[in-house]
Order: structure tokens, then C-alpha cells, then sequence
């Protein structure tokens, strides 16, 4: 009995073994595969636009009511220079009071799929850049400097803005929808939606409108975030008491004043270009970027640019921050 019992156990323990080896050539067989095709050169290649696309569009997810905010205090007075100044907390309130807290999250559709469309372009442009630019450097045993992260910034900006327009144009409508009179709201019920009835009433070249501030704005915000937030971390790495996680954290701090700084100007204009239709006999407000400029500082003063610049700093630091730090870590994971 006990020599049966005995067996019963070795057998019982070299069958555990013989799973554990199992699982074990399994588990490396997979971290080969994975690894095999996270290097593979086509997956190197998209992975700076996938990391890209997935950490924006994760900030966005939290950075969306901040966003509608900043929309509708833009919107507000809208050519009137001694208009009374509304607060983020009266915005705020308004809108809550209209609908629902759900109502802060208008246009998140939209707001995906502009973050799926041009985060996805910018950080993916500005990387592969960037990378061809190392190549280059090291070629010539040179390093990179601001000049050559400015250069990368601007150029991923303004090629990711054409392309992301129309989810951006989209994204405006419907955050500004719920400023007109009932039986004036177009009520879009998805980005979808009111990308094909924008085309369908406006034609289709009308999902580029604002398309010159859009790409002016893409490329001052990419200018301070992409480029101060490359060259703050290379500063920061002398700074050996600092952690990663803190460097990061503190140069897209930075990132994200000067992204604030040089493009709300354009974002104003472009919200002002977006939002605006034509009226009964076909005329609009605003010509075109430089006509918005001129009215607009002629109108309502040259300040009026800059209103909601802590709203738009709180929208936009925190998710400069969320963005490069996620998109640092997918990095990080998938190197």
C-alpha cells in the first residue's frame, strides 16, 4: 500500500514538473513571439503613431470637460467689446443647469476621434523625425539641439493638423451647439453624424473651414509642448536627484505653459472660424483667419485673444502631462 501511495506521489510530482516546463517553454515561446514582433521593422515604425494615438486619446478622456469650457467662455460675447466676462464656475453652471453633468462631456466623439486622427499623426511624426535626425547626428558625431526639436515640432504639428481637421471642425460644432436657440440646434447625435450632415448641407471642403488657424495653432503648440518638453527633459537629466518619473512630469509641466502661451491666439481664431455658418443671404463673419484677427481686436480688444487662458492652461498642461507620460510609458513598454 505504501509503495502504491509512493508511486501515486512521483507520478503526481513529475507530471506537476512536466506542466511547470511546459508552461515555462510556452511563457518564452510567447516573450520570443512578442518580442520578435514589437521589433519587427513595419511594427517599429507605427508604434511612435500607436502609442501616440492611444495616449492622447486617454487624455482627452479626462481633459474633456475642461475642454468644453474653454469652447464655450471663447464663444462667449462674440463681437462685443464690453461684454460681461463670464467665469469657468458660470460655464460651468450653465451648462449643468441646461441638461445634465453628462452635458460636459459633449463632443467626446469627436474629441476621440480627432486625438485617434491627429495625436496619432503629430507624436508619430515628431518621433520618427526626431529619430531620423539622431541617425543623422550621430552620422556626423553632432548633437541635437532646440533648433533641430523646434524643426520636428512644427512640421508634426502642421501635417497633423490638415489631417485632423474635420474631427476637430466637428468637435466644435457640437460643444458650441447648445449656445443657439432651440429650434436653431443641429442636436448631432455622434462625430459621425455631424461630419456627414456638416458635408451633406455645406459640402465637403466646409470640414476644413478654420483649417489656417488649425495648422497656425498645431504648430505654436507644438512648438512649446513638443519642443520645450524634449529640450526640459534633456536639461533635467544632469539633475540626478530628480527620478524619471519627476523629470517627466516636470518638463511637460513646462511643455504645457509654453504650448499655452504661443497657440491660444490661434485656437481662438479657429474656434471663432469653426463655430461660425453662414447666414440667410450666404455672407459669414469672418473671412478667413487674418479678417477674424482684425475684427476681433478691433471689435472686442487684442486681450480678448488671451480670455480664458487659465482655463485653457488647465486644459491644456494637464493633458500635455497625460499624453507625453503615457505615451513615455508605452514607449518605455514596448521598446
Amino acid at each position: 500500500m505504501s509503495s502504491t501511495t509512493s508511486k501515486a506521489f512521483d507520478a503526481a510530482k513529475s507530471s506537476s514538473q512536466q506542466a511547470k516546463s511546459t508552461l515555462k517553454t510556452v511563457a518564452e515561446e510567447r516573450s520570443t513571439t512578442t518580442s520578435a514582433f514589437l521589433h519587427h521593422p513595419y511594427t517599429r515604425s507605427a508604434l511612435p503613431f500607436i502609442n501616440g494615438g492611444l495616449a492622447g486619446m486617454t487624455a482627452t478622456t479626462v481633459i474633456q470637460p475642461i475642454d468644453m469650457i474653454k469652447v464655450r467662455l471663447q464663444l462667449a460675447g462674440e463681437g462685443a467689446k464690453s461684454s460681461a466676462r463670464p467665469s469657468p464656475l458660470q460655464v460651468t453652471r450653465d451648462i449643468v443647469a441646461q441638461g445634465k453633468v453628462a452635458d460636459l462631456y459633449t463632443g467626446l466623439s469627436a474629441g476621440l476621434l480627432r486625438q485617434a486622427v491627429y495625436t496619432t499623426a503629430r507624436l508619430g511624426f515628431f518621433d520618427t523625425f526626431m529619430n531620423a535626425q539622431k541617425v543623422n547626428a550621430e552620422a556626423k558625431g553632432v548633437q541635437i539641439g532646440f533648433k533641430e526639436r523646434a524643426g520636428a515640432g512644427l512640421a508634426a504639428g502642421g501635417l497633423a493638423a490638415m489631417v485632423g481637421n474635420p474631427a476637430d471642425l466637428a468637435l466644435i460644432r457640437m460643444q458650441s451647439d447648445g449656445l443657439k436657440p432651440l429650434a436653431q440646434r443641429a442636436n448631432y447625435s455622434s462625430v459621425v453624424d455631424a461630419l456627414s450632415r456638416i458635408a451633406k448641407a455645406e459640402g465637403v471642403m466646409a470640414l476644413w473651414a478654420g483649417a489656417m488657424p488649425t495648422v497656425a495653432r498645431a504648430m505654436a503648440l507644438n512648438f512649446g509642448q513638443l519642443a520645450f518638453f524634449s529640450e526640459a527633459k534633456n536639461q533635467l537629466k544632469s539633475q540626478r536627484q530628480l527620478s524619471a518619473q519627476t523629470q517627466t512630469m516636470m518638463a511637460s509641466a513646462v511643455a504645457g505653459f509654453f504650448a499655452s502661451f504661443f497657440s491660444l491666439p490661434f485656437d481662438f481664431v479657429k474656434t471663432r472660424l469653426q463655430k461660425q455658418q453662414k447666414a440667410l443671404d450666404g455672407s459669414l463673419p469672418y473671412k478667413g483667419m487674418a479678417d477674424c484677427f482684425r475684427k476681433v481686436a478691433r471689435d472686442e480688444g487684442i486681450l480678448r485673444f488671451y480670455r480664458g487662458f487659465g482655463t485653457y492652461y488647465v486644459r491644456i498642461a494637464p493633458h500635455a502631462m497625460v499624453t507625453l507620460i503615457v505615451a513615455d510609458w508605452l514607449g518605455f513598454v514596448t521598446k
